[in-house]
């Protein structure tokens, strides 16, 4: 079969392309009509229509493309594009696809688009695959580049130095502001796209930085060094992403300069890589607060399953802890069978008690809201809702139960044993985060199942043993 570029034929149902300038339908979905049409393209082999619908597409409106077509379509869209095809839409997928499509392209194929790529973007691309793949794409990139990417794959996973850019612009302090603006239109190795000069010493060294319209607003023959600034905040190459993400939003940076050990400037970290790494987190934590890791939507049965077996056998050794204390009681739930239908609110308010604390306290933790200082304030504060909300919450199914087994008893029995159990809820959905990053795990993977442990324990001990002894029976 030939390339259609000669004789092209369109879909039958192809609208003209100012038609499709807009990809999405109202959902903020991709439009299931354009779907179609880039189904039938790429099956007809239609180069035409796929290079002035799909190759012109944002890299964001391509990576959700990919995302959302068949898998033997991407591979198939890769190939026919060829060179037109832009490599930043594989930051934009999910790790599952971008592995996918990386796999069918040759080394020839990625070296060459990575080559048109921000240093950024190329590390994201390139920390995924093999050490032999990644060694053979390397050596096809020129020397310069080969360093750069090469030191900043050196870097820890997750960090700065993985997430800076190495191309910036920097000057020395002696330069006036017409040999910088001169060197700025001259020079054609630098980024396409600033908005800060980095000043450095001989030894490369930041001393100080400066905004590019400071620079336009200056006179010609006033030296940079009267005009920059310090830079205070300066980000250490293997300080972890989220850190560096933190110290963005404290000072509303737009980018910050990345130095080693030495204070030698190796890169620059900008606000949409920052952009990157709070929604990152953010999903991540969401996902380990509900047991599941780092879990993709591309991700196969057998991973996905895999991901979610620790966890669930933990919670299964806790459930077991929780029927252990229920078997303590097995006398007094069959005299009283009204206690094996309450049972269940006792420990589901405390669950869900503990999940509200606990997801409150894993968040502070990650953004360093609660530390050593103001965590005996935050326990008091918690302690606190959970007696009132205990209290409340008390009294309200206190006045039901009586009411539902005619029973003034019963209902005091479970008011006093959700007061207990709220208040436990409270103190555990705070102190095992704390004790968990205390210890160095982290408490948005763990926390969880440990509070819900807490809860079911805490919750059929107090209302059974309240019970137990309150109508004196034994066992």
């Amino acid at each position: 079969m030939t390339d259609r570029d000669d004789d092209p034929v369109a879909p039958e149902d192809v609208k003209p392309t100012e038609a499709l300038s807009d990809i999405y339908a109202e959902d903020g979905s991709v439009r299931s009509d354009f779907l179609t049409m880039v189904g039938a393209a790429i099956a007809d082999r239609d180069l035409l229509f796929l290079r002035k619908n799909v190759a012109r597409l944002h890299e964001s409106e391509l990576g959700d493309v990919l995302e959302s077509i068949l898998p033997e379509q991407r591979h198939a869209l890769v190939r026919l594009l060829g060179s037109d095809f832009d490599m930043t839409a594989l930051t934009e997928v999910d790790e599952g696809i971008r592995l996918d499509i990386v796999d069918q392209m040759s080394n020839e194929q990625i070296a060459a688009g990575i080559g048109e790529l921000d240093s950024d973007d190329a590390v994201y691309i390139l920390e995924d695959l093999d050490d032999e793949d990644r060694e053979d794409i390397l050596s096809q990139l020129p020397f310069t580049e080969r360093v750069r990417l090469l030191r900043a794959l050196d870097y820890p996973e997750s960090s700065a130095g993985r997430r800076m850019q190495t191309e910036f612009v920097a000057v020395p302090p002696f330069w006036t502001v017409g040999q910088t603006i001169d060197y700025l239109r001259e020079e054609e190795e630098l980024p396409e796209s600033f908005s800060q000069i980095f000043v450095i010493d001989p030894t490369f060294k930041l001393v100080g930085a400066l905004d590019l319209d400071r620079v336009l607003r200056a006179k010609r023959q006033v030296k940079i060094e009267t005009i920059m600034h310090e830079t205070n905040h300066s980000i250490p190459a293997e300080m972890d992403q989220e850190e560096a993400a933190q110290l963005f939003e404290q000072y509303d940076l737009l980018s910050a300069a990345v130095v080693d050990n030495n204070g030698r400037l190796v890169g620059v970290l900008t606000i949409d890589d920052v952009v990157d790494v709070i929604q990152e987190e953010a999903e991540e934590d969401l996902l380990r607060l509900g047991g599941v890791g780092d879990e993709e939507l591309s991700d196969s049965i057998a991973s996905t399953s895999r991901s979610r077996v620790p966890w669930l056998a933990v919670n299964l050794i806790t459930a077991f802890l929780s029927a252990s204390v229920i078997s303590l009681f097995d006398a007094t739930i069959q005299q009283i069978v009204a206690l094996a239908i309450l049972m269940p609110a006792v420990a589901g308010m405390g669950g869900n008690a503990g999940s509200q604390t606990m997801t409150v306290s894993v968040r502070a933790l990650a953004t360093k809201s609660l530390d050593i200082h103001n965590a005996a304030r935050i326990i008091r504060r918690e302690a606190g809702v959970g007696i009132l909300n205990g209290m409340l919450f008390g009294c309200a199914i206190g006045i039901v139960a009586g009411i539902w087994f005619q029973d003034i008893h019963i209902g005091g029995i479970i008011a006093t044993a959700m007061c207990l159990n709220m208040l436990a809820a409270a103190l555990a959905g705070i102190l095992i985060p704390l004790v968990l990053d205390k210890c160095g795990a982290d408490p948005a993977v763990s926390s969880a199942v440990f509070v819900t442990a807490v809860t079911d324990i805490v919750g059929f001990f107090a209302f059974l043993g309240i019970a137990t002894w309150w109508y004196g029976i034994s066992g």
